[in-house]
């Protein structure tokens, strides 16, 4: 393993740590440098240098009327006072007992509800620390998964619904809907009418470019759908579950608009690549073999063009996407390579190839 000094932004060097290996060349993955990323938008930081975050790990803030919101400055989540009992909409394990203190911050309610956005521990994995007297609502899809795979930390859910519910706490209403699977099964949208409070969870980060992978979702057309489905709703606030503050209408039109412009890129590009181009470097010889060298060029060729395009294009606002989304040009071409292939896989090929050949736009 090649050794280096590694310096850190604070300006401390020490010897690199066993586990960073850098010298995998082609079959590893590259690291990327804080210098590679274009200067990120102010208005992304959200609660990440705020004075409270950085000293207490977490920052809480009422969106309206009971509602709060807390951030510890990369995942967040909702909690709602009723004047008898906190609703809490999720618990991160990394934000944990900090939560705790976020609610006793400003109410001396217990929590005696708990609503599962959906079964991934990264969102519910603190859901054990309400202890085992507290209602757990979430849709049947999360329970049966929680069933399935047993966590200590996430109890299964004590009430569930197929598709709409709603959650009454002493007179303090929250909507809960389930449109089908998105980022994962069995994800839910919460909503506080009275509040025009959101949460929707996984489907964009306020600020920021979709996380590697459009946020490692399971179905991307439920995923993309999401966006449309979130704007159905009226409000003023959403809750997105990352990173660092919650958002507003105009995010998530600008999440849609950064979307479906990797969607429309990414159908373009399917159709120009052509995979008979890298196919002939196989030549006759002892790599005649080796199609899924062929094979990963041409995915790369098809991502690359992708992500070109949709970083040189000149956006809604007269702005570069890496203007507008923190993270957006280093990141785009994992959104972008997703794309491409959940389109292959959920979308139409456009006809297939018959006896004559294949039809006009047709791609693999």
């Amino acid at each position: 393993m090649t050794t280096h000094d590694h310096h850190h932004a604070n300006g401390i060097c020490d010897c690199i740590p066993k586990w960073y290996i850098d010298n995998l060349g082609q079959v590893g993955l590259p690291y990327s440098k804080v210098e590679d990323y274009a200067r990120p938008p102010e208005d992304s930081y959200g609660s990440l240098f705020l004075p409270d975050r950085i000293k207490k790990g977490y920052h809480v803030e009422e969106l309206k009327d009971g509602v709060y919101w807390v951030s510890g400055g990369w995942y967040d989540c909702m909690f709602v006072c009723t004047g008898n009992g906190v609703i809490v909409v999720d618990a991160p394990p990394s934000l944990g007992e900090r939560l705790l203190d976020a609610i006793a911050e400003v109410t001396d309610e217990p929590v005696t509800h708990m609503v599962y956005s959906h079964w991934h521990a990264d969102h519910v994995g603190a859901a054990s620390m309400f202890g085992p007297n507290i209602k757990r609502v979430a849709h049947e899809k999360t329970a049966e998964l929680l069933t399935r795979f047993p966590d200590k930390d996430r109890p299964v859910p004590t009430e569930t619904f197929s598709k709409d519910a709603v959650l009454d706490v002493n007179g303090v209403k929250l909507e809960l809907s389930y449109k089908g699977q998105n980022h994962a099964e069995g994800n839910i949208f919460i909503y506080a009418p009275k509040q025009k409070a959101l949460a929707a969870i996984d489907i964009l980060a306020p600020g920021w470019v979709a996380f590697k992978d459009c946020d490692s979702s399971e179905n991307i057309s439920g995923w993309i759908e999401a966006h449309d489905q979130i704007l159905d709703y009226d409000f003023d606030t959403i809750v997105c579950g990352h990173v660092s503050r919650y958002g507003t209408r105009e995010d998530v039109l600008t999440a849609r608009e950064y979307t479906h412009d990797i969607i429309g890129f990414a159908k373009q590009a399917l159709q120009e690549v052509e995979l008979e181009y890298f196919m002939k470097d196989l030549g006759t010889g002892p790599y005649m073999g080796a199609f899924r060298a062929a094979e990963e060029n041409y995915f790369s060729a098809i991502t690359n063009l992708v992500t070109k395009n949709v970083l040189e294009k000149t956006t809604s606002n007269g702005k570069l996407w890496h203007q507008r989304l923190n993270g957006a040009d280093v990141m785009t071409k994992n959104n972008a390579y997703t794309m491409v292939q959940k389109i292959r896989l959920e979308m139409s090929h456009n006809g297939y190839v018959t006896r004559q050949g294949h039809p006009e736009g047709f791609f693999l």
